[in-house]
């Protein structure tokens, strides 16, 4: 055989033993460069060349005002006070549901859960009600304390007190899958050496937990750079933070560069934070080692004083989880009047809200249209992101370090920023979409939910991969699988 034919029979084997994943490689290297670089580039370039050549006007303008460099002073506060409290609010309402034996831990449930359920503007104004001028408790302490002011809860400790809470929602999803997985074959072995409970937390359970707290952390660390509603409803003029001042500058014509320098600042601070985090989390793997793993068991509180300290913990948590929310929910029955003064009487009361919503199809579109592209998008980023966390663990290279990067730019820009760019880059035809227009599609809509759910969900990807030993992909392969097969059902 000639050597010209040896090498095409060897070439055409390799295309056929590799076409399914050429192909993948081929849609991520498209999907990235047409919908998280060029767009944004784009944004960029029309930001500093926008006239022409090249201009730091905008970036002057932004230096001089003190109102845009305390926001970013702010949010960098806020992320980093949120960093330390939700991990601490998180960690300890999935111990005390799951760790601990702890009574009435499935209404406990209910209460720490209310935040998947009730977020943003709906939660904060749940908070407003309680805690506002006219709120609940604010007019119960003025009962007590006459001169206090009734716009007490405000500023940054309103905005971090809010966002502590409303925050823990990835904890009691993610990090209680996480717990389950721990092996209670250490947790005993630890017992029959003399370890402490807490002693067992902090040295066996916690370490376990690592991938998924690193990945949580960034998680709320983001969301303190990004806050919106929380700033917006309780911080004022006092509390300014990043993303209310984007928004702000991005709806006039004339400051939309502005919008885009004060995101830029806003991405710089966030792949200084990220690449620290990525760095430290790729220091290690934390997974269990035992081959034969047993069920987690709840732990008892032996010690009388401290079992008494958690269940009052855990109940004073409830109640902040779940006052806000019984409180909208009572609120949805009553008038316009009793909403803005806090009083409710038995005349406020009416159904007159539920009436005015359900009455119709199209006051339900909203709900409806919001439902269905929150559920298609995000079965197609958990696809997309299973299969590029799947690619980082099985290729750990250079190529597979670069995707990771390119994934989390929709944390690095705002989403208001990153919508700018998608609007402006498709509305005309382009290459890379097949020129087509997508401004005014429903398909620019749907990219736009999956571009802002894949930095969050590749992370949650990520994490979940540490716990599955390369053994199991290596047998599974020594049996006959293959490899898209062992990625379904292995």
């Amino acid at each position: 055989m000639r050597k010209g034919s040896y090498m095409d029979v060897i070439k055409g084997r390799f295309l056929k033993q590799n076409f399914g994943k050429i192909l993948i490689a081929i849609f991520i290297s498209w999907f990235i460069l047409s919908f998280l670089i060029v767009p944004n580039i784009k944004i960029i370039y029309d930001t500093f060349f926008g006239t022409g050549t090249f201009s730091i006007e905008s970036i002057q303008k932004l230096v001089r005002s003190e109102r845009a460099i305390r926001s970013i002073f702010n949010s960098i506060v806020l992320a980093v006070i949120l960093s330390v409290t939700v991990n601490i609010v998180g960690i300890l309402i999935v111990l005390l549901l799951n760790y601990f034996d702890i009574k009435g831990s499935k209404i406990l449930k209910l209460g720490f859960y209310t935040t998947l359920i009730y977020s943003g503007v709906a939660l904060n104004f749940g908070y407003k009600l309680v805690y506002g001028e006219n709120g609940l408790i604010t007019k119960l302490l003025m009962e007590i304390f006459p001169n206090l002011n009734p716009s007490w809860f405000s500023g940054l400790f309103a905005v971090a007190f809010v966002m502590t809470f409303a925050c823990t929602s990835n904890h009691v999803l993610f990090l209680t899958s996480a717990i389950h997985s721990i092996d209670f074959h250490t947790v005993e072995a630890a017992q029959n050496l003399g370890a402490s409970q807490f002693s067992i937390i902090r040295k066996i359970v916690l370490p376990t937990l690592k991938p998924t707290i690193f990945a949580l952390t960034i998680l709320t660390f983001l969301s303190g750079l990004g806050a919106v509603s929380a700033p917006l409803v309780f911080g004022g003029n006092e509390f300014e933070t990043i993303t209310p001042m984007i928004l702000t500058f991005a709806r006039s014509a004339t400051s939309k560069n502005l919008a885009t320098v004060l995101a830029l600042f806003l991405g710089l601070i966030t792949i200084t934070v990220l690449t620290f985090f990525l760095r430290n989390e790729a220091k290690g793997n934390y997974i269990s080692i035992s081959k034969t793993k047993m069920k987690l068991k709840k732990q008892k509180i032996t010690n009388k004083t401290a079992n008494i300290i958690m269940h009052i913990i855990a109940y004073v948590l409830f109640a902040i989880y779940t006052i806000p929310v019984l409180t909208i929910i009572v609120f949805s029955f009553t008038n316009s009047k009793a909403i803005s003064t806090g009083q409710i009487t038995l005349d406020s009361f009416t159904l007159k809200n539920y009436a005015t919503t359900f009455s119709s199809v199209n006051q339900l579109k909203p709900y409806l249209v919001s439902l269905t592209y929150g559920a298609v998008a995000s079965l197609l980023v958990v696809i997309f992101c299973l299969i590029c966390a799947y690619l980082m663990r099985k290729y750990r290279n250079g190529l597979t370090k670069t995707l990771d990067y390119l994934l989390m730019i929709p944390w690095f820009l705002p989403s208001t920023l990153i919508a700018i760019g998608l609007i402006i880059t498709y509305n005309v035809q382009n290459p890379l979409v097949f020129n087509r227009i997508l401004t005014g599609t429903i398909w620019i809509l749907l990219i736009g939910y999956i571009l802002t759910k894949i930095p969050f969900t590749i992370r949650i990807c990520k994490s979940a991969f540490f716990g599955i030993s390369d053994e199991i992909e290596e047998a599974a392969r020594n049996l006959g699988s293959k490899t898209i097969y062992t990625f379904i059902k292995v």
